[in-house]
């Protein structure tokens, strides 16, 4: 019987040895810490499934390990991407790799063997027994490498295409050889291979030189910044990377948190605005409010301030409500009915026409307080979207307020669920919090665009309001935009044609 080679580990990789061009690599316990790839299965169950296939995979899940552990994992590969994959539309789980799936695996990513993986900047290959469909983003656009993946067989049913459950190649052992072998076929092998298990022992042998990558799961992770790309953009519910423990507490808390955001909505509705931030503390909300506001319009005295926060949840202005502890109007570019009609705020709907818009929030703010959101659309990262020069150019009573919320286990924000949900799965973590910060109001004219004296443009006026709640937060500017958002995770630019309809 041969003996199973062996390799040297990846901390004996010398980069000065000699230049190494090319790089073939596993994903799992690899280029990432975690061996296990069950998070990111469960996360296409979850966002491109539904709760009941989430939980169907979370059952099924120590019977597929016994079945790895005791026969072979193509085996255990097989019934987990049966369980998952099995009448889901394609273009659903290419949205949920697309948008949710990066993030979760950039976080992930271990720092010695992408600086090995990556010092091999002529060509990079990820040799992986986890679908395709699943990685091939991720790896393209966060390590610059091409994919060979397990390939999953679908169907066209009524003219939509959609996965079988049914397994077409799966890469383990001799086949990541023969994978490797077709992709370098002038026999030129690549010149450093990098696994983690005996199943990749089959390919990094025919590599120049190959290293084990021992399982550490406090190894040290790269930087985002060390990646390739950054990920600013993202969607999903679930904060954490779901492993089995927090995959277990975000199904079976559910329900509960569903009624817990009913009690904390409704409750709060039926207080006074003034005394709502003593109630957040009742109900397990935490409120931080710094800063002083500038008080409210006396009666009889035209003209209110202009609030322009920040956009992290569809709560922002009635969060800023709260903490003004008066009653302020938003104005926004999409809100269901419901939303509306439940909220403890006014919300007028602007129509994207600009001077019609500008016609409508100068006649609010003559009636008193508005907030304006000028990003256009929530970022959960710590980056600010480009600021809209609109509220520049209506009034020189601006207020540009920081605000940042704090959410555990589930996201409130979407692109392309059920946003009427929003706030409730807000109010659906065990402790969510907002911190918002009141900023000193502009000088006119000095930092206004209003005063005949003033000799800054709206879009001046923009940028440094972007520039001044960036660096109370410690967030980062960018020129982004809503449409950029959209186009990344939903494939569309955002115009919501019907806001009671899911966004597709």
């Amino acid at each position: 019987m041969m003996a199973c080679p062996r390799f040297p580990p990846v901390c004996e990789y010398d980069a000065s040895a000699r230049p190494r061009r090319t790089a073939a690599a596993d994903l799992d316990g690899t280029l990432l810490v975690s061996s296990s790839a069950f998070p990111y299965y469960f996360l296409v169950a979850l966002e491109a499934g539904s709760y009941l296939r989430a939980l169907a995979l979370l059952v099924t899940a120590p019977a597929i390990l016994l079945l790895y552990v005791a026969f072979s994992e193509a085996a255990a590969i097989g019934i987990l991407v049966f369980v998952t994959f099995a009448g889901l539309r394609a273009r659903d789980v290419e949205a949920v790799a697309r948008g949710v799936l990066p993030r979760h695996y950039a976080a992930g990513v271990r720092a010695d063997t992408w600086a090995v993986f990556r010092g091999c900047d002529e060509r990079r290959v990820v040799i992986t027994a986890s679908p395709a469909v699943m990685v091939r983003e991720f790896v393209r656009e966060f390590l610059g490498a091409e994919v060979a993946g397990t390939e999953l067989e679908t169907v066209s049913i009524a003219g939509e295409k959609r996965f079988t459950g049914r397994i077409e190649h799966v890469l383990v052992g001799e086949r990541k050889k023969e994978v490797v072998e077709r992709l370098f076929p002038s026999g030129d092998m690549p010149d450093v291979g990098l696994g983690d298990r005996e199943s990749d022992h089959d390919f990094m042998a025919i590599c120049k030189e190959a290293y084990m990558v021992p399982p550490d799961r406090r190894a040290p992770r790269a930087a985002a910044d060390a990646l390739l790309s950054r990920a600013i953009f993202h969607d999903g519910r679930l904060v954490r990377r779901p492993d089995p423990a927090h995959a277990l507490f975000a199904l079976a808390y559910l329900p509960v948190g569903f009624f817990l955001a009913l009690f904390r909505v409704f409750f709060n509705l039926l207080i006074p605005v003034q005394f709502v931030r003593h109630t957040y503390r009742l109900t397990g909300i935490n409120l931080v409010v710094r800063g002083t506001p500038p008080p409210a319009p006396r009666p009889g005295t035209p003209g209110g301030s202009l609030f322009v926060c920040n956009h992290r949840t569809a709560l922002d202005p009635i969060i800023i409500s709260i903490a003004l502890g008066r009653p302020v109007t938003c104005v926004t570019y999409s809100v269901s009915r419901l939303s509306t009609a439940i909220s403890p705020i006014r919300a007028v709907a602007l129509t994207r026409d600009r001077k019609a818009d500008a016609a409508r929030m100068a006649a609010l703010l003559e009636e008193g307080d508005v907030v304006v959101c000028p990003e256009g659309t929530t970022c959960r990262e710590p980056f600010l979207l480009r600021f809209s020069a609109l509220f520049a150019e209506l009034t020189d009573r601006i207020v540009p307020v920081a605000v940042d919320a704090h959410q555990s286990t589930y996201y409130g924000s979407t692109a392309r669920g059920w946003k009427w949900l929003d706030p409730y799965f807000f109010y659906m973590n065990p402790r969510p919090g907002y911190k918002v910060t009141f900023l000193p109001p502009l000088r006119s004219p000095e930092e206004t665009c209003c005063s005949p004296r003033s000799s800054w443009s709206a879009v001046d006026v923009a940028n440094h309001v972007q520039r001044v709640i960036a660096k109370e937060l410690g967030f980062q500017c960018t020129a982004l935009t809503r449409k950029d958002k959209y186009m990344k995770l939903a494939g569309n630019d955002g115009t919501v044609v019907n806001a009671n309809k899911k966004f597709l």
